[in-house]
Protein backbone atom coordinates (compact mmCIF):
# COMPACT_ATOMS: atom_id res chain seq x y z
CA UNK A 1 0.00 0.00 0.00
CA UNK A 2 1.29 3.44 -0.95
CA UNK A 3 2.49 5.73 1.80
CA UNK A 4 -0.19 8.38 2.34
CA UNK A 5 2.05 10.94 4.06
CA UNK A 6 1.64 14.28 2.30
CA UNK A 7 4.81 15.32 0.48
CA UNK A 8 6.02 18.81 1.44
CA UNK A 9 9.28 18.94 -0.50
CA UNK A 10 10.50 17.38 -3.73
CA UNK A 11 13.98 16.24 -4.71
CA UNK A 12 15.19 17.10 -8.21
CA UNK A 13 17.41 14.25 -9.38
CA UNK A 14 18.87 16.27 -12.25
CA UNK A 15 20.40 14.90 -15.44
CA UNK A 16 23.17 12.61 -14.20
CA UNK A 17 24.77 11.20 -11.06
CA UNK A 18 28.17 10.63 -12.68
CA UNK A 19 30.64 12.99 -11.00
CA UNK A 20 32.77 13.63 -14.08
CA UNK A 21 29.74 14.34 -16.26
CA UNK A 22 28.31 16.69 -13.63
CA UNK A 23 31.42 18.87 -13.80
CA UNK A 24 31.35 18.83 -17.60
CA UNK A 25 27.65 19.72 -17.72
CA UNK A 26 28.12 22.47 -15.13
CA UNK A 27 30.80 24.17 -17.21
CA UNK A 28 28.86 23.73 -20.47
CA UNK A 29 25.52 25.02 -19.20
CA UNK A 30 27.15 27.84 -17.23
CA UNK A 31 28.73 29.07 -20.47
CA UNK A 32 25.39 28.71 -22.28
CA UNK A 33 23.61 30.62 -19.52
CA UNK A 34 26.15 33.45 -19.56
CA UNK A 35 25.88 33.57 -23.35
CA UNK A 36 22.11 33.81 -23.01
CA UNK A 37 22.30 36.66 -20.48
CA UNK A 38 24.96 38.64 -22.33
CA UNK A 39 23.60 38.06 -25.84
CA UNK A 40 19.95 38.73 -25.10
CA UNK A 41 20.82 41.57 -22.74
CA UNK A 42 22.86 43.19 -25.50
CA UNK A 43 19.96 42.91 -27.95
CA UNK A 44 17.53 44.49 -25.46
CA UNK A 45 20.00 47.31 -24.78
CA UNK A 46 20.67 48.04 -28.45
CA UNK A 47 16.96 47.96 -29.36
CA UNK A 48 16.23 50.45 -26.57
CA UNK A 49 19.18 52.74 -27.28
CA UNK A 50 19.32 52.80 -31.08
CA UNK A 51 16.57 55.03 -32.58
CA UNK A 52 16.68 53.39 -36.02
CA UNK A 53 15.78 50.06 -34.41
CA UNK A 54 12.54 51.47 -32.98
CA UNK A 55 10.47 49.50 -35.50
CA UNK A 56 7.90 46.69 -35.05
CA UNK A 57 10.38 43.98 -36.06
CA UNK A 58 12.91 45.00 -33.40
CA UNK A 59 10.20 45.71 -30.83
CA UNK A 60 9.21 42.05 -31.07
CA UNK A 61 12.85 40.98 -31.08
CA UNK A 62 13.38 42.90 -27.83
CA UNK A 63 10.39 41.09 -26.31
CA UNK A 64 11.81 37.75 -27.47
CA UNK A 65 15.19 38.51 -25.90
CA UNK A 66 13.55 39.45 -22.57
CA UNK A 67 11.59 36.21 -22.68
CA UNK A 68 14.71 34.17 -23.33
CA UNK A 69 16.52 35.72 -20.35
CA UNK A 70 13.63 34.95 -17.99
CA UNK A 71 12.92 31.55 -19.55
CA UNK A 72 16.46 30.31 -19.07
CA UNK A 73 16.66 31.78 -15.55
CA UNK A 74 13.62 29.76 -14.42
CA UNK A 75 15.47 26.44 -14.78
CA UNK A 76 19.20 26.80 -15.43
CA UNK A 77 20.45 28.27 -12.07
CA UNK A 78 18.75 25.46 -10.13
CA UNK A 79 20.18 22.93 -12.56
CA UNK A 80 23.69 24.38 -12.11
CA UNK A 81 23.51 24.08 -8.32
CA UNK A 82 22.42 20.48 -8.83
CA UNK A 83 25.56 19.78 -10.85
CA UNK A 84 27.69 21.25 -8.05
CA UNK A 85 25.98 19.86 -4.95
CA UNK A 86 23.97 16.87 -6.16
CA UNK A 87 20.24 16.37 -5.73
CA UNK A 88 18.37 19.60 -5.02
CA UNK A 89 15.42 19.97 -2.64
CA UNK A 90 12.58 22.25 -3.70
CA UNK A 91 9.43 23.09 -1.75
CA UNK A 92 5.96 22.44 -3.15
CA UNK A 93 5.39 26.20 -3.46
CA UNK A 94 8.74 26.61 -5.22
CA UNK A 95 7.90 23.72 -7.50
CA UNK A 96 4.58 25.31 -8.47
CA UNK A 97 6.27 28.66 -9.08
CA UNK A 98 8.87 27.05 -11.34
CA UNK A 99 6.20 25.15 -13.26
CA UNK A 100 4.09 28.30 -13.62
CA UNK A 101 6.82 30.60 -14.94
CA UNK A 102 8.26 27.94 -17.23
CA UNK A 103 4.94 27.44 -19.02
CA UNK A 104 4.02 31.12 -18.82
CA UNK A 105 7.20 32.17 -20.64
CA UNK A 106 7.19 29.20 -23.03
CA UNK A 107 3.59 29.79 -24.14
CA UNK A 108 4.25 33.52 -24.49
CA UNK A 109 7.23 32.84 -26.74
CA UNK A 110 5.18 30.58 -29.02
CA UNK A 111 2.50 33.26 -29.53
CA UNK A 112 5.13 36.00 -29.90
CA UNK A 113 6.80 34.06 -32.72
CA UNK A 114 3.44 34.02 -34.51
CA UNK A 115 3.21 37.82 -34.09
CA UNK A 116 6.70 38.15 -35.55
CA UNK A 117 5.69 36.01 -38.54
CA UNK A 118 2.66 38.25 -39.12
CA UNK A 119 4.95 41.28 -39.00
CA UNK A 120 7.14 39.75 -41.73
CA UNK A 121 4.05 38.91 -43.81
CA UNK A 122 2.82 42.53 -43.71
CA UNK A 123 6.31 43.93 -44.40
CA UNK A 124 6.81 41.76 -47.49
CA UNK A 125 3.30 41.35 -48.91
CA UNK A 126 1.85 44.78 -48.07
CA UNK A 127 4.82 47.17 -47.69
CA UNK A 128 2.90 50.33 -48.60
CA UNK A 129 0.49 49.85 -45.68
CA UNK A 130 3.10 48.43 -43.29
CA UNK A 131 3.40 51.55 -41.13
CA UNK A 132 -0.39 51.80 -40.86
CA UNK A 133 -1.06 48.11 -40.17
CA UNK A 134 1.86 47.60 -37.77
CA UNK A 135 1.23 50.77 -35.79
CA UNK A 136 2.61 51.15 -32.24
CA UNK A 137 -0.86 50.35 -30.89
CA UNK A 138 -1.06 47.14 -32.93
CA UNK A 139 2.41 46.07 -31.80
CA UNK A 140 1.50 46.65 -28.15
CA UNK A 141 -1.74 44.69 -28.60
CA UNK A 142 0.08 41.75 -30.22
CA UNK A 143 2.74 41.72 -27.51
CA UNK A 144 0.10 42.06 -24.79
CA UNK A 145 -1.90 39.20 -26.30
CA UNK A 146 1.23 37.03 -26.30
CA UNK A 147 2.02 37.67 -22.64
CA UNK A 148 -1.65 37.34 -21.61
CA UNK A 149 -2.11 34.01 -23.41
CA UNK A 150 0.97 32.61 -21.73
CA UNK A 151 -0.18 33.83 -18.33
CA UNK A 152 -3.66 32.29 -18.65
CA UNK A 153 -2.29 28.97 -19.88
CA UNK A 154 0.30 28.71 -17.11
CA UNK A 155 -2.21 29.75 -14.44
CA UNK A 156 -4.52 26.91 -15.50
CA UNK A 157 -1.70 24.38 -15.08
CA UNK A 158 -0.45 25.75 -11.75
CA UNK A 159 -3.93 26.04 -10.22
CA UNK A 160 -4.92 22.51 -11.20
CA UNK A 161 -1.58 21.09 -10.04
CA UNK A 162 -1.95 22.88 -6.69
CA UNK A 163 -5.15 20.90 -6.04
CA UNK A 164 -3.40 17.54 -6.27
CA UNK A 165 -2.26 15.42 -3.37
CA UNK A 166 1.31 14.11 -3.48
CA UNK A 167 2.34 11.18 -1.34
CA UNK A 168 4.84 8.38 -1.37
CA UNK A 169 8.25 9.09 -2.88
CA UNK A 170 9.17 12.67 -3.72
CA UNK A 171 11.92 12.18 -6.32
CA UNK A 172 11.45 14.07 -9.59
CA UNK A 173 13.46 12.58 -12.45
CA UNK A 174 14.18 15.94 -14.01
CA UNK A 175 16.26 19.08 -13.48
CA UNK A 176 13.16 21.20 -12.71
CA UNK A 177 9.48 20.83 -11.83
CA UNK A 178 7.80 20.08 -15.14
CA UNK A 179 4.21 18.90 -15.39
CA UNK A 180 4.59 15.30 -16.56
CA UNK A 181 7.14 14.15 -13.95
CA UNK A 182 5.19 15.97 -11.25
CA UNK A 183 1.89 14.32 -12.22
CA UNK A 184 3.53 10.90 -12.04
CA UNK A 185 4.01 11.47 -8.28
CA UNK A 186 0.38 12.41 -7.54
CA UNK A 187 -1.76 9.98 -5.56
CA UNK A 188 -5.05 11.77 -6.34
CA UNK A 189 -6.88 11.78 -9.66
CA UNK A 190 -5.00 13.54 -12.48
CA UNK A 191 -7.64 13.08 -15.19
CA UNK A 192 -8.41 16.82 -15.46
CA UNK A 193 -4.71 17.65 -15.46
CA UNK A 194 -4.09 15.14 -18.25
CA UNK A 195 -6.98 16.57 -20.26
CA UNK A 196 -5.42 20.02 -19.97
CA UNK A 197 -2.01 18.64 -20.90
CA UNK A 198 -3.29 16.63 -23.86
CA UNK A 199 -5.80 19.14 -25.26
CA UNK A 200 -5.13 22.74 -24.22
CA UNK A 201 -1.31 22.64 -24.28
CA UNK A 202 -1.11 21.24 -27.84
CA UNK A 203 -3.60 23.91 -28.95
CA UNK A 204 -1.43 26.64 -27.41
CA UNK A 205 1.58 25.18 -29.24
CA UNK A 206 -0.07 24.35 -32.57
CA UNK A 207 -2.23 27.44 -33.19
CA UNK A 208 0.77 29.83 -33.34
CA UNK A 209 2.61 27.29 -35.52
CA UNK A 210 -0.31 27.17 -37.95
CA UNK A 211 -0.33 30.99 -38.13
CA UNK A 212 3.43 30.98 -38.76
CA UNK A 213 3.09 28.41 -41.56
CA UNK A 214 0.21 30.34 -43.16
CA UNK A 215 2.17 33.60 -42.99
CA UNK A 216 5.13 32.06 -44.79
CA UNK A 217 2.93 30.33 -47.36
CA UNK A 218 1.42 33.72 -48.21
CA UNK A 219 4.94 35.19 -48.41
CA UNK A 220 6.12 32.40 -50.75
CA UNK A 221 3.11 32.75 -53.08
CA UNK A 222 3.43 36.53 -53.09
CA UNK A 223 7.14 36.47 -53.94
CA UNK A 224 6.73 33.84 -56.67
CA UNK A 225 3.88 35.77 -58.32
CA UNK A 226 5.26 39.30 -58.02
CA UNK A 227 9.05 39.07 -58.05
CA UNK A 228 10.70 37.91 -61.27
CA UNK A 229 14.44 38.08 -60.61
CA UNK A 230 16.19 35.36 -58.64
CA UNK A 231 18.05 37.96 -56.58
CA UNK A 232 14.82 39.82 -55.82
CA UNK A 233 13.15 36.61 -54.67
CA UNK A 234 15.98 35.71 -52.33
CA UNK A 235 16.05 39.04 -50.51
CA UNK A 236 12.63 38.69 -48.76
CA UNK A 237 13.45 35.14 -47.69
CA UNK A 238 16.83 36.18 -46.30
CA UNK A 239 15.09 38.64 -43.94
CA UNK A 240 12.97 35.77 -42.60
CA UNK A 241 15.77 33.21 -42.20
CA UNK A 242 16.61 34.14 -38.59
CA UNK A 243 12.97 33.95 -37.51
CA UNK A 244 12.45 30.58 -39.23
CA UNK A 245 15.59 29.19 -37.57
CA UNK A 246 14.36 30.27 -34.12
CA UNK A 247 10.92 28.78 -34.82
CA UNK A 248 12.51 25.47 -35.76
CA UNK A 249 14.75 25.39 -32.69
CA UNK A 250 11.77 25.98 -30.41
CA UNK A 251 9.08 23.89 -32.06
CA UNK A 252 10.90 20.67 -32.94
CA UNK A 253 11.60 19.68 -29.30
CA UNK A 254 8.34 21.26 -28.00
CA UNK A 255 6.18 19.24 -30.38
CA UNK A 256 8.24 16.18 -29.56
CA UNK A 257 7.48 16.62 -25.85
CA UNK A 258 3.97 18.04 -25.61
CA UNK A 259 1.99 17.72 -28.83
CA UNK A 260 1.76 13.94 -28.54
CA UNK A 261 -0.83 12.43 -26.16
CA UNK A 262 0.63 11.71 -22.76
CA UNK A 263 -0.29 9.11 -20.16
CA UNK A 264 1.62 10.91 -17.45
CA UNK A 265 4.76 8.84 -17.89
CA UNK A 266 8.03 10.66 -18.33
CA UNK A 267 10.89 9.48 -20.47
CA UNK A 268 14.56 10.39 -20.74
CA UNK A 269 13.99 11.83 -24.22
CA UNK A 270 11.69 14.45 -22.66
CA UNK A 271 14.61 15.72 -20.57
CA UNK A 272 16.75 16.11 -23.71
CA UNK A 273 13.98 17.98 -25.51
CA UNK A 274 13.40 20.27 -22.54
CA UNK A 275 17.11 20.99 -22.27
CA UNK A 276 17.09 22.08 -25.90
CA UNK A 277 14.38 24.74 -25.67
CA UNK A 278 14.96 25.83 -22.06
CA UNK A 279 18.76 26.17 -21.98
CA UNK A 280 20.31 25.85 -25.45
CA UNK A 281 17.86 27.72 -27.71
CA UNK A 282 17.76 30.92 -25.56
CA UNK A 283 21.57 31.09 -25.84
CA UNK A 284 21.52 30.53 -29.61
CA UNK A 285 18.77 33.05 -30.45
CA UNK A 286 20.89 36.23 -30.05
CA UNK A 287 23.68 34.65 -32.10
CA UNK A 288 21.22 33.76 -34.87
CA UNK A 289 19.80 37.28 -35.03
CA UNK A 290 23.10 39.16 -34.78
CA UNK A 291 25.02 36.99 -37.23
CA UNK A 292 22.35 37.29 -39.94
CA UNK A 293 21.23 40.86 -39.28
CA UNK A 294 23.49 43.70 -40.39
CA UNK A 295 21.38 46.36 -38.66
CA UNK A 296 21.70 44.72 -35.25
CA UNK A 297 25.40 43.99 -35.79
CA UNK A 298 26.22 47.58 -36.81
CA UNK A 299 24.12 48.99 -33.95
CA UNK A 300 25.96 46.76 -31.46
CA UNK A 301 29.33 47.90 -32.84
CA UNK A 302 28.18 51.51 -32.62
CA UNK A 303 27.05 51.08 -29.01
CA UNK A 304 30.31 49.36 -28.02
CA UNK A 305 32.34 52.08 -29.76
CA UNK A 306 30.52 54.71 -27.68
CA UNK A 307 31.39 52.83 -24.49
CA UNK A 308 35.06 52.77 -25.47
Amino acid sequence: MRNQTQVGDFILLGITNVQGLRHFFFTSFLLLYLTCLLGNGAIVAVVLCEPRLHTPMYFFLGNLSCLDIFYSTVTVPKMLTGFLFGHQTISFAGCLAQLHFFHFLGSTEAVLLAAMAYDRYVAICNPLRYALVMSPRTCLLLAGASWSTGLVHATMHSLMTSQLTFCGHSHIHHFFCDIKPLLSLACSSISLNMSLLNIVTPIIALCPLILIVLSYLYIIFFVIQNVRSHEGRWKPFSTCASHLTVVGLLYIPVLFNYAQPSSGSFLERDVKGTLMYSAITPALNPLIYTLRNQEVTSALKKMLWRKL
